[in-house]
This record gives C-alpha cells, sequence and structure tokens, in this order.
C-alpha cells in the first residue's frame, strides 16, 4: 500500500497512554487528508510499553514500530523515525497526546507549499512553571537561530522527507527542525493548533533541562552552522 505520510510517535514508558494513542491514530488515519500510517519508536521503555506497541502493530493495519536496545532520548528518537521513513512526508507527535492527531490535517495543508509546517500550542493547558520556562528558552534559542518560531517545543510537526533527512543528529535536535529546515533553504510555518493537559504518565522535563538544555544546544547550533555543508545538483548522469 503506498502511503504519503509517516506519523513518528516517540514512546519511553508511555504504557498507560498506548491503548489512548491507538484510538486516536485509527481515528486520525480514517480522516487523514494524506494516506498515513504510524511509526511508533520505543526509546528503551523499562515498563510494558513495548509489548503493548508489538500487540498494537500485529493487531491493526497502519502501524509499525523499531525498538532500541537502551533509551537514548528524545532526539536520536526523533531522528531514527527520519532515518525509517520512506514516505514523502513524515510528521510527529508525542505519545502523551497533549496534542491532538486530526490537527495534523491543519499542517497538511500548508505542507505542498512548505518544508516543514509546526504547531503552535494555543491555550497551552501546563502549570505556570512550565509554560514560563518554555517561553523564555524559546526566546532563548529565537536569539541565537533567528527562526521566528514562538513555539519549537510543539510535538506537531510535518516535514519533507528529503529534507528530515538530511537534518545531522545532536541532542536537543528536537529544539531547532525549523532552523535545520531553514539552513537547507526550505520554508517553515508554524500554525495553531490544540492543547490539551497530560492525563496519563509523567513528563520527562522538568525546569532545568528546560532551560540549560536548549542555552547549551544553542551554542552546538551555532557551531553545526559554521561548519553545515549545503548543496543543490545542477545537472547529474549516474
Amino acid at each position: 500500500m503506498e502511503y504519503d505520510l509517516t506519523v513518528i510517535i516517540p514512546v519511553f514508558n508511555e504504557e498507560e497512554n498506548l491503548e489512548r494513542v491507538k484510538n486516536e491514530m485509527e481515528s486520525f488515519l480514517k480522516l487523514a487528508k494524506k494516506k498515513s500510517k504510524v511509526l511508533f519508536v520505543n526509546d528503551g521503555s523499562q515498563d510494558n510499553s513495548l509489548l503493548i506497541i508489538k500487540k498494537i502493530c500485529k493487531e491493526t493495519q497502519g502501524f509499525t514500530f523499531i525498538s532500541f536496545d537502551k533509551n537514548y532520548g528524545l532526539s536520536p528518537a526523533i531522528k531514527a523515525g527520519f532515518d525509517f521513513a520512506d514516505t514523502k512526508l513524515v510528521g510527529y507527535i508525542d505519545a502523551d497526546l497533549q496534542t491532538s492527531p486530526m490537527d495534523f490535517n491543519i499542517l497538511l495543508k500548508y505542507a505542498d507549499e512548505f518544508q516543514l509546517v509546526t504547531g503552535v500550542r494555543s491555550n497551552r493547558k501546563d502549570s505556570f512553571t512550565k509554560n514560563m520556562s518554555s517561553k523564555i528558552a524559546n526566546g532563548i534559542r529565537r536569539a541565537f537561530t533567528h527562526d521566528g518560531m514562538d513555539d519549537t517545543g510543539c510535538p506537531l510537526k510535518i516535514i519533507h522527507t528529503e529534507y528530515a533527512k538530511r537534518i545531522p543528529m545532536f541532542k536537543g535536535l528536537h529544539r531547532f527542525l525549523p532552523a535545520m529546515i531553514l539552513l537547507q533553504n526550505g520554508k517553515v510555518k508554524q500554525i495553531p493548533v490544540q492543547h490539551f493537559e497530560r492525563i496519563a504518565g509523567k513528563s520527562k522535563f522538568h525546569l532545568w533541562n528546560r532551560l540549560l538544555g536548549p542555552l547549551s544546544d544553542c551554542f552546538a547550533y551555532l557551531w553545526m552552522k559554521k561548519k553545515y555543508i549545503n548543496y543543490k545538483v545542477a545537472e547529474k548522469k549516474l
């Protein structure tokens, strides 16, 4: 079966959320504006997440998975999803479902014109501390990257796969996806999307890794930007 979009779902200890993820993704797949499938990336979960993922993929069409040998972190999980995607477009959503898979259809309206379309979480349902740390982190990142994005941490994105596969891997990658597309002379757009409270499982981020992580990653980005190689082939005979 030909698919147009692969939705990557990184998973680390999300056993309480996965049945809901299955149900909501199934609903999206039926109504998706482009033929879509799901790719779970199990990031070395230590609970029953992998067993549940295997059961879902065995019983449900359009669900696939890869599983790491240990926990590597969110950025490697997203990068692995890019590497294994075989569709023209690749999407990303968190397993906590604080964003809605249905909002992929909003992003897909712009996916032909823009190489990355990202959500901006409107009316965020997070705590004051989480919202403020996220706002500060986004301000720090914008000062370094000048990407013009208000909410790069929003876990709802669609990217042209050929661009996603050219993104070099480094920790903190997920905070710089728009900037990495701009480095490739791609176009980016942000669209308001829904946001919901986390109703199961635990957040993997806290105050310090929302602030100190982005700051140190910005210096890594500046070094990489200086060394980044970008080219276009004018003619070829292979």
